[in-house]
């Protein structure tokens, strides 16, 4: 077992406040979709998850094999120590290090140290053209393969929850689909919970078991299902140009 639950969470930067009582969960197994446009809290909402931003209120809690645990006030390591894991936007890879190197800096976990040549082998299995390009500087990559060392390096810490940040962005369409579907996989493949923050509706709903609309920092609409969020007027408006 391992879900995520967000009450009320107010989070910013100094006097700017960007999320405003922000409530939704993540179950076991699930992969929900956070939709909104750039500005709208998305990236806010996982640094506040990840302990990157101390939200001014509201709790954030994780269970993981019965255990609850509330993040607030706990560092990065911490969390990431607890079974949580990230992604993040821009995909934030140290350049002058190899391929490998980046995917071995990403098992901090204790328990992630003790397997590491085993997941790596899992990593390079699931993303063949990283195995080539193992002892090749991240920074000379392209940025599908950039994405793909993120990714690769997130689950280098053996996670159970694990959150991304929009995987589309400066991808080519073809590109998207692949990572899409990729995220799926390992999903099914680690047994993992996904919170995905993404623009791209057409992409994300194709792997979203249910989902929310962030605009200006609030939960606009809570889609119980693929179906609803397909169906909602306001997403037809403003992701599918209906």
């Amino acid at each position: 077992m391992s879900k995520l639950t967000i009450n009320n969470i107010s989070a910013g930067y100094g006097s700017v406040q960007v999320l405003h009582d922000v409530t939704l969960d993540v179950q076991t197994g699930e992969t929900v979709v956070l939709l909104g446009t750039n500005g709208n809290g998305k990236s806010t909402l996982l640094k506040s998850v990840m302990g990157l931003i101390t939200p001014s209120s509201g709790a954030v809690e994780i269970e993981v094999d019965g255990q609850i645990t509330n993040l607030i006030g706990k560092g990065t390591e911490e969390i990431v120590e607890l079974g949580v894991s990230m992604v993040p936007e821009g995909r934030r890879l140290f350049p002058l290090l190899t391929v490998e190197e980046n995917l071995t800096l990403g098992a901090y976990r204790e328990a992630a140290r003790r397997k590491i040549a085993e997941t790596l082998d899992f990593c390079f299995t699931t993303f063949p053209r990283l195995k080539e390009r193992r002892k090749q500087q991240a920074g000379s990559l392209s940025g599908g393969e950039q994405q793909m060392v993120a990714v690769a390096r997130a689950l280098m810490s053996e996670p159970r929850i694990l959150l991304v940040d929009e995987p589309s962005v400066g991808l080519a369409p073809i590109l998207v689909s692949q990572m899409i579907a990729k995220i799926k996989e390992l999903k099914e493949l680690k047994n993992l919970t996904v919170l995905m923050a993404e623009q791209n509706f057409n992409q994300a709903i194709k792997i979203a078991d249910r989902g929310y609309v962030i605009v200006h920092g609030h939960i606009e609409f809570e889609g119980k299902s693929a179906s609803d969020l397909e169906n909602n007027d306001m997403i037809k408006q403003y992701y599918l140009g209906a």
